[in-house]
């Protein structure tokens, strides 16, 4: 008999070496929200992602949840993220929580290249009453305070602006073998 062919998709690369793309990948997009990857690498990236997802949404009542979404990604900051920010606005999606988009063809070497993206926009996802009762007294607030320190416009013609000019330099040149020619 022969060997059965694997689901897995390899990139050419030994077993860690893939865990660690996978992972590497997956936190970005945890991060960012959305990145520009090839098609294979989108569609493997989107299943390891959504099974981290899945985990996370058990992770804020169980310790061990936690610590398997922690083991699948490379840094705390986006385990924590995954589990106490973006796994509670995914709670009423049961899966599919990715998007795929395929873009242009790379230029070097005219590789299919994809987007992926979270399909509920997390941005705007469903706030609760007491944050937007929280926002809506400090948009008025807000509004107060710059009604009280608008400057005339005399004063501006002054000078008296609380705009500064940004200062620019140079970076000094280097002196090395490649550098200056």
């Amino acid at each position: 008999m022969h060997k059965s062919k694997s689901n897995v998709a390899k990139f050419g690369r030994p077993r860690s070496q893939r865990r660690a793309l996978l992972q590497s990948l997956s936190e970005s997009l945890i991060l960012e929200e959305a990145i520009e990857t090839t098609l294979p690498k989108a569609k493997a990236v989107a299943r390891h992602t959504e099974k981290l997802i899945s985990q996370a949404k058990k992770g804020k009542d169980s310790l061990h949840s936690r610590r398997i979404v922690l083991s699948g990604l490379n840094t705390v900051a986006a385990a924590h993220k995954l589990v106490d920010e973006i796994a509670p606005k995914l709670a009423a999606r049961p899966s599919g929580y990715f998007r795929v988009e395929r873009l242009a063809a790379r230029r070097g070497d005219n590789a299919q290249m994809a987007k992926i993206s979270f399909v509920d926009n997390l941005k705007t996802a469903k706030k609760s009453q007491k944050d937007q009762e929280t926002q809506a007294t400090e948009k008025q607030e807000d509004k107060a305070s710059k009604a009280q320190t608008k400057p005339t416009p005399q004063a501006i013609k002054d000078g008296e602006s609380k705009i500064q000019p940004k200062i620019t330099t140079q970076a000094p040149k280097r002196a090395g073998v490649r550098g200056n020619r």
